[in-house]
């Protein structure tokens, strides 16, 4: 089953094209990351898919429904711009958000107190929003945003501002949410947490989806890399048949890039058959952050995190 579907969607602002052609389907059940620096588009396509902007063209289905405001009881949101009523204590905020959802207050008030338990905040359950520190603000906007149960979790930038402890955190909500049976889209800057928990990835770059995959899929996009260390030089290294290309890193090793087809080992093999003494070998598949370098190119070096 798709819960979300887009089909060709574009937004413009006058004679600036913000999403260009966006096409999409998100199954149910899915853990989806939504990945791109700053100004891709990215903030401007989920507003779109809740309703809060129309699109320029094209069109898009979601739980069923032509808009989000026929299924918004079903749909949790969080915004990318955060805040809260400041007077308001924690649990406090949490039920009204479920209520504005449909919850009735006694249940609303009941799953207030039990995601501020589960989450780390039990003990600041009574403490009003403007005492409580960024990070805890931020979890309560997030459980504020889940408490009706929804079906369907949009998370814009959700760790962001986040210390390690609570981006933990927000990757277990994130996990229990998807176990409880929710579709989730969330969009980072840290490609570690997408690595960990994502089913799939969504990469945009100036406006226009520049991958849609599996996070494996993503990753075969590059070869396997070596660095090694030693007294030989680059074209001594690139003339091994393993060695599709090599080059000296920032570090003053060398990076090399296996020819499709070859492994670690038989470069090694190949390097002692030409007599080239290895003072160090290291060997890596490539992550996130790589893939997210070379298919979005110097823009994303400022706008990742690993």
């Amino acid at each position: 089953m798709t819960v979300l579907e887009l089909n060709k969607l574009v937004k413009r602002y006058g004679d600036f094209t913000a999403v260009s052609d966006l096409s999409l389907k998100v199954p149910k059940g899915a853990i989806y990351g939504l990945l791109g620096p700053n100004g891709a588009g990215k903030t401007t396509a989920i507003r779109m898919i809740l309703d809060i902007v129309k699109p320029t063209s094209g069109e898009l289905t979601i739980l069923g429904s032509k808009s989000a405001m026929g299924v918004r009881e079903r749909i949790g949101y969080l915004p990318e711009e955060k805040g809260l009523y400041k007077k308001m204590k924690a649990w406090a905020i949490i039920a009204y958000f479920a209520r504005l959802k449909g919850v009735p207050a006694a249940v609303a008030k009941q799953r207030a107190f039990e995601l501020l338990e589960r989450y780390g905040l039990g003990d600041f359950a009574n403490a009003k929003v403007e005492t409580l520190s960024k990070g805890m603000g931020q979890k309560v906007q997030v459980l504020a945003s889940i408490a009706h149960r929804p079906d369907f979790v949009i998370l814009d930038e959700p760790f962001s501002g986040l210390d390690p402890s609570n981006q933990q955190v927000m990757e277990q909500v994130i996990s229990d949410l998807n176990k409880e049976g929710a579709t989730i889209i969330f969009s980072t800057h840290v490609m570690s947490h997408a690595e960990r928990i994502c089913d799939r990835i969504l990469l945009i770059a100036s406006a226009k989806k520049v991958f849609d995959g599996t996070v494996q899929q993503a990753k075969d996009l590059l070869p396997p890399r070596v660095r090694v260390a030693g007294e030989f030089s680059v074209e001594q290294l690139s003339s091994l048949p393993s060695v599709n290309s090599c080059f000296i890193d920032e570090d003053q090793m060398f990076s090399i890039d296996i020819s499709s087809g070859c492994s670690p080992q038989q470069l090694m093999s190949e390097c002692f058959d030409a007599k080239l003494s290895l003072d160090s070998f290291e060997y890596r598949q490539p992550d996130l952050h790589d893939v997210f370098l070379h298919l979005v190119g110097e823009e994303a070096k400022v706008a990742t995190v690993r």
